[in-house]
């Protein structure tokens, strides 16, 4: 199943087990089953510490199990884990082996003190970037703790499954029979959800941190650059960010970072962590900023007052964070979230397959959103609420060769309809007419733009009517010593390339603010 290149690395992979594990399969006489099969004896013969073992007859088929040799219990994968999940699988199997996974002492400490019994199931499509975080969280859980179980189902394999649990989204993660959550998560977020005092524990050593001399308030593409151009300076430099990677961590094909000519947004989010870790700097991950108290006099200390109560002190600010998608604010729209409504159509269009659905927005990301969908749906109408389409000519002529797709300008949405569980349709109104109309349909994918994440600031630093973060071509903000770059601020284009760029040349401003200040204040950051 896998092709040579591959096989060459997974082999090179399979090398760093130190154990010997056992792979259990499931498997009925359909051909995913001998595609599975096929695909698990390729892996036993890479290493003489695995081996392929008889069925053991467990319901979900085509499913298998990594354990380690003669224990009953281990990871469960069902269906075929390749995609975006193939990582998890050769992660799965390097854990189950001994190879050590790559987190922090305190975290790892964490997941085997946790006391209690459970049983996690993550449904995931192999189209989703979002999903491996989920499913190698809980994957190394259970490879750690005797008592957490892990099974991650690929929901194209077993659609009974995802009906009957009325799964819309994914990932989508069930604990002991319940809905646990949905969307990406990471490792110490789950934690925290299962251990209430972690997230106490975490606020305290926060708050007993000394001040920096640059803080960078957001992860993504311009937080990163920021933090790196800060380190090289010689100065602390602290990092707290919702998660790292922001934005990016949504995005599939990126083909416009020059130099890359083609990346993934995961991948990159990954590197820029990569990168920022070479540095002396601070990351504190899964931290969401409340307020900003901007420093009462020039050189004094401005504050960051966490969600979690802690609060974060610095000579200078860099706020980096960045936007989200932009909502329809229609009715029904919130009550029927992951319920047909979704923002992302490589994660869940695969759930849709063979439905009719719409994408909401014609710019660029709605149109690569339509394409996309016509090939998994059985319909998709566009609506567009200027009197034409926004996109690259390219995308458009590409769109319209398509012949399940239907494509309406001049319009806007006015409410998702539902029948209490799911969407059954949109309402919009034609803005040449005035008419109504009614489109009869299971889902929403939603792509109008962006929104800046800067809510918490509108009493504290200038903000442009759109909610931007109001800057001058050196990322000076209202407040002197506070600085902003990214999708969050008024630079005109939202782009990954010109965020990096921004944060750069904030640093260097609060750099340069920092030398700038009198020598008693100098002396106090240099110490």
């Amino acid at each position: 199943m896998l092709d040579a290149n591959i096989k060459s690395q997974l082999a090179a992979y399979m090398g760093n087990i130190k154990q010997p594990i056992e792979l259990v399969p499931s498997l009925d006489g359909s051909p995913k089953s001998n595609e599975l099969r096929d695909l698990l004896e390729e892996i036993a013969g890479m290493s003489d510490l695995v081996s392929l073992t008889a069925d053991e007859g467990n319901a979900r088929k085509p499913s298998f199990r990594i354990s380690r040799a003669g224990e009953a219990q281990g990871v469960r994968f069902a269906g075929i884990p390749l995609g975006h999940e193939f990582t998890s699988l050769v992660l799965a199997l390097l854990w189950t082996g001994g190879h050590p996974p790559k987190y922090s002492d305190e975290l790892l400490e964490q997941v085997r003190a946790l006391d209690g019994d459970f049983d996690f199931e993550v449904y995931f499509s192999l189209s989703c970037q979002n999903c491996p975080d989920v499913v190698q969280a809980l994957t190394l859980m259970s490879v750690l703790n005797p008592r957490i179980r892990a099974t991650a189902i690929d929901g194209a394999f077993f659609k009974d499954e995802v009906d009957a649990r009325k799964v819309m989204a994914v990932p989508s993660v069930y604990l002991n029979g319940e809905v646990f959550g949905q969307g990406r998560m990471e490792l110490e977020q789950i934690i925290a959800k299962l251990d209430t005092g972690a997230a106490a524990k975490a606020a305290e050593k926060i708050d007993a941190k000394e001040a920096f001399d640059v803080l960078i308030v957001g992860g993504g593409p311009a937080g990163a650059a920021a933090a790196i151009y800060a380190a090289r300076k010689g100065i602390r430099t602290g990092i707290v960010a919702e998660r790292f990677g922001g934005q990016v961590l949504d995005t599939m094909a990126i083909e416009n970072f020059i130099s890359v000519p083609h990346t993934e947004g995961p991948k990159l989010a990954a590197h820029l962590e990569q990168h920022v870790k070479e540095y002396d700097v601070d990351i504190m991950n899964q931290q969401r900023a409340a307020k900003l108290i901007p420093a009462h006099q020039i050189g004094g200390l401005a504050e960051v007052v966490l969600e979690s109560g802690a609060t974060l002190r610095a000579k200078t600010i860099i706020l980096s964070t960045g936007a989200r998608w932009r909502t329809m604010n229609v009715p029904g729209e919130d009550e029927y979230r992951n319920k047909g409504v979704a923002y992302c159509p490589h994660c869940d269009g695969p759930l849709f397959k063979g439905k009719r659905v719409a994408v909401i927005g014609g710019g660029n990301s709605g149109v690569e959103a339509a394409i996309d969908l016509a090939g998994i749906t059985a319909h998709v109408t566009l609506i567009e609420f200027d009197s034409q389409l926004r996109a690259d000519a390219v995308l458009q002529k590409k769109l319209f060769s398509l012949p399940n797709v239907k494509v309406i300008t001049s319009a806007l949405t006015t409410e998702v309809h539902g029948d209490g569980e799911r969407v059954i349709g949109l309402s919009y109104q034609d803005r040449n007419s005035d008419a109504s109309h009614l489109v009869e349909l299971e889902g929403i994918f939603v792509q109008i733009g962006l929104v800046p994440n800067t809510e918490w600031l509108k009493d504290s630093i200038g903000l442009s009517q759109r909610g931007e973060i109001e800057i001058d071509h050196r990322g000076h903000t209202s407040h002197e010593g506070v600085f902003a770059a990214g999708d969050c601020t008024t630079v005109p284009y939202k782009q990954i390339v010109i965020a990096m760029g921004q944060g750069s040349t904030a640093a260097l401003s609060a750099f340069d603010h920092l030398i700038r200040l009198p020598v008693e204040e100098t002396e106090q950051v240099a110490a």
